[in-house]
């Protein structure tokens, strides 16, 4: 009933399917490697980014629609948060380092709170506030006393750009 050609399909079948397997493979890995290419290129060196009293920690990629990331701009440290979120991204700590550094140096740290303009407008100002609470609190973890850190509310809360970048915390150095 079975012969040796439904032996030599199996086989057959069997390197079809490798085969398939192994192409679909390289196209994922060519396309994780192709896509980090971009952003090893384009991330600035770190003395691009320094400026006085608050040190370089290179700019991120762009902020993610909904993932919390930190990077300094202008002197100034940025946190983004996710939607309805106030945990701190990876890499605060680093980049509140020079904050921390100038401190010390008898400098104080300003911290504001923005969020975006969807949902409930008083919703958002508490989360704001707890943010830049989290963002105080991380301050305080890394030794810098509370009379050093200034909260300050800015005159509008609700930030400009994406919703994304408008959910964040500005921490300056004065």
């Amino acid at each position: 009933m079975f012969s040796q050609d439904d032996d030599n399909q199996g086989v057959v079948l069997g390197v079809v399917f490798g085969l398939i397997a192994l192409v679909i493979a390289l196209v994922i890995g060519v396309g994780i490697y192709s896509a980090d290419e971009p952003m090893k290129a384009s991330a600035p060196a770190a003395a691009d980014t320094v400026l006085p009293a608050v040190a370089a920690v290179p700019a991120a990629a762009p902020v993610d629609a909904d993932a919390a990331s930190v990077k300094v701009e202008n002197g100034v440290v940025k946190f983004y948060f996710a939607s309805g979120k106030a945990d701190l991204a990876a890499g605060a700590n680093e980049a509140l380092a020079d904050v921390v550094k100038a401190v010390a140096a008898g400098k104080t740290a300003t911290i504001s709170g923005f969020h975006d303009a969807t949902g409930n407008a008083a919703q958002n100002a508490e989360l704001a506030k707890q943010r830049a609470l989290a963002v105080r609190d991380a301050l305080t973890a890394l030794g810098v006393p509370q009379d050093k850190i200034e909260l300050k509310k800015p005159e509008a809360t609700t930030a400009s750009g994406s919703n994304a970048e408008a959910r964040r915390v500005e921490v300056a150095v004065q």
